[in-house]
């Protein structure tokens, strides 16, 4: 059945109209953002199948356009609309954070580095600049690769924090094979950077992994 034959009180568009965005599923989202549905499905049902077949709305994020493209209706265009959403997302978050709030609480900072490091398929090293009142400064992804002591030069992060004239510093990375746990090399460079930082008196509040939208945090875990 067409959506346009649905009782207009169960149709996506118009129950966020009325109800907001939250009152929607992932596939109802999904279904307003890709506006049509294919011959043998409507947008709805063909939300429910893309969900399925990637394994969640995640995964269906994080999906290469050859894997996108192969599943019907769905071409370079609407992979491009997909991706230009995201990242707007991400933009729209990291904005907001630096212009009206300050990180006051640990779920805060953990939010903000899932939504920017959770989809990364290679590790991104990244260090959140802070003032005195934990408000963010400048968010910069320093190094990429493989994390290790050889990788991550505490000098670097040294230097952009004084270019910043920040305070504080918060450091993340992620670990795109899920494993949540630290490894020698993160403890061991996380060690580097703070005592540098010390010698210039900025404080390391943190250092955060994210691993498929799970996060671990050493200070929570007593290592800084």
């Amino acid at each position: 059945m067409k959506i346009m034959e649905w009782p207009q009180q169960e149709r996506p568009r118009e129950r966020l109209l009325k109800q907001g965005a939250a009152s929607l599923s992932d596939a109802e989202l999904l279904a307003i953002f890709l506006r049509t549905g294919t011959k043998n499905r409507n947008v709805v049902d063909l939300s429910r199948h893309l969900l399925r077949e990637f394994g969640g709305l995640r995964q269906l994020l994080e999906a290469s356009l050859a894997d996108f493209t192969q599943q019907p209706g769905m071409g370079n265009a609407k992979y491009c609309q997909l991706q230009a959403s995201l990242e707007l997302s991400k933009r729209y978050l990291q904005q907001s954070l630096q212009q009206n709030q300050s990180f006051s609480s640990p779920d805060e900072v953990k939010h903000f580095l899932t939504s920017l490091l959770s989809h990364h398929k290679r590790e991104q090293f990244v260090v959140l600049f802070l003032n005195n009142q934990h408000q963010l400064l400048v968010q910069e992804t320093l190094f990429q690769g493989t994390i290790n002591s050889a990788e991550v030069h505490p000098r670097v992060v040294v230097e952009k924090a004084l270019s910043y004239h920040s305070a504080a510093v918060i450091l993340a990375h992620n670990h795109p094979s899920g494993c949540l746990e630290p490894s020698p090399s993160d403890r061991h460079i996380t060690d580097r950077i703070q005592q540098a930082l010390q010698l210039v008196d900025i404080r390391t509040l943190d250092h955060i992994i994210i691993a498929q939208n799970q996060s671990y945090s050493f200070v929570e875990n007593g290592l800084i």
